[in-house]
């Protein structure tokens, strides 16, 4: 029987990795009546949290079985791997063994599609109500919508579930369907939609009834394949701005496309994912969410790609020289934050600090922003001249060598320990 869970466990763990969309769950569901696990602020992740912890889930599939053929998943009905399903007992006795032998956190679940949408589904949700229900595990769960199931055990399944989350594949409709003809994005669109309005029908109702149901309480997210198909990264961007302002999701993971087929509709990109361009994807994504930048400023039919070598911030603010310097003793704070090399609390500080005070150069440094890029950039109070009359071409080469510079003297110094 253990060898039988274990191998089950091995092949349903290993399909699973190639969904990325795990994170800080957001969520504050707390522990009553002596229960198991507590979600609030424990920021479940498959990594790290915002604060650097590590921490851990069990991440698997229900099954590995498909009815569908997308060209990029592993499980894809046609691709000859070994088979396996979990029984709905056993997913929720291996939750409840690995949490109390304090393995885990909490639980990430998703599933190929057997039979039908619904049948797998229902299953999904028969898991998480165990959990609650029978074995009082108030942890983490997030659990992936099936495309396609019905919106009763959607309404259901966002009773028990901390995050929903249904993957867009693609960031077009025409790239989904060359590799997935059988799927849309009308489909994903469908329940994404019908959760947000149950989100904010409960929320609306909050103000007039004292106690109401937690309902998906750390929100959904997505995820988007990229470098499967040939969409620019305007395309991708755009693609992930519709679906924040539509659905207000929490999170647009990409994943960088994996060769795992050698279907001539996909790319020959060697063994390794994409992950410079994912990087700058997410570092694009966190300029729209949290640092007032719009989309059409990133990218545009005219830079419809980010640059690999330096970051989008460092991008822009070399297409718009005419914007700086920006004097951080009277400059507005969204242009401070526009700087390069000065984030959101390190901008907060600036703020905070000049009101007592004119901000010389050793204030900056101690503030803790990327002193060396943000100079280039910003006028402070023992400035010693405003920003050099560079070309953007140079100024970029400028701030290169000197970030190879810096971790070059970073690398001689760990190896001079040993």
């Amino acid at each position: 029987m253990y060898e039988r869970i274990r191998e089950k466990l091995g092949i349903l763990a290993d399909a699973a990795k190639y969904d990325v969309s795990c994170s800080s769950s957001g969520s504050n569901r707390k522990n009553e009546n002596k229960g198991l696990g507590d979600a609030e602020g424990t920021g479940i992740c498959h990594t790290y949290t915002e604060d650097g912890r590590c921490v851990s889930l069990l991440k698997i599939l229900l099954t590995n079985h498909c009815i569908f053929d997308c060209a990029f998943c592993v499980s894809r009905r046609s691709n000859d791997i070994k088979r396996t399903a979990f029984t709905v007992e056993e997913v929720v006795e291996l939750t409840i063994n690995f949490y109390r032998r304090n393995y885990i956190e909490g639980l990430f679940l998703s599933s190929g599609i057997f039979k039908n949408a619904d049948y797998t589904m229902e299953r999904l949700v028969r898991i998480v109500k165990k959990l609650r229900n029978e074995e009082r595990f108030n942890g983490y769960i997030h659990l992936k919508t099936i495309p396609g199931a019905s919106e009763e055990l959607l309404k259901e399944a966002g009773m028990y579930a901390d995050r929903m989350s249904i993957n867009l594949e693609m960031p077009t409709e025409a790239g989904l369907r060359l590799l997935a003809p059988e799927k849309s994005h009308e489909e994903v669109k469908k329940p994404l939609g019908y959760i947000q309005r149950n989100i904010v029908q409960l929320e609306s109702e909050k103000a007039v009834i004292k106690s109401v149901p937690k309902f998906v309480p750390a929100g959904q997210s997505t995820q988007i394949v990229i470098g499967a198909t040939p969409e620019t990264d305007r395309d991708i961007m755009y693609t992930a701005n519709r679906y924040y302002q539509d659905f207000s999701l929490k999170r647009v993971y990409y994943s960088g496309y994996i060769p795992i087929s050698h279907d001539n509709r996909l790319p020959v990109i060697g063994s390794q994912p994409p992950l410079v361009r994912e990087n700058r994807l997410y570092q694009a994504d966190w300029l729209v969410r949290f640092y007032g930048f719009n989309v059409q400023e990133i990218l545009s039919d005219a830079h419809p790609n980010l640059d690999v070598d330096v970051d989008p911030k460092l991008s822009w603010a070399l297409r718009n020289l005419d914007q700086f310097p920006v004097d951080v003793n009277t400059g507005d704070y969204h242009m401070i934050l526009r700087v390069p090399g000065i984030g959101v609390a390190s901008a907060i500080k600036i703020i905070q600090a000049r009101k007592f005070a004119r901000l010389h150069q050793d204030h900056l440094k101690k503030i803790g922003i990327a002193f060396n890029k943000a100079r280039h950039f910003i006028r402070y109070a023992d400035s010693p001249m405003q920003l050099r009359d560079y070309e953007a071409g140079h100024l970029k080469g400028v701030i290169l060598s000197e970030g190879q510079s810096k971790y070059r003297k970073q690398a001689s110094n760990q190896l001079s320990l040993f």
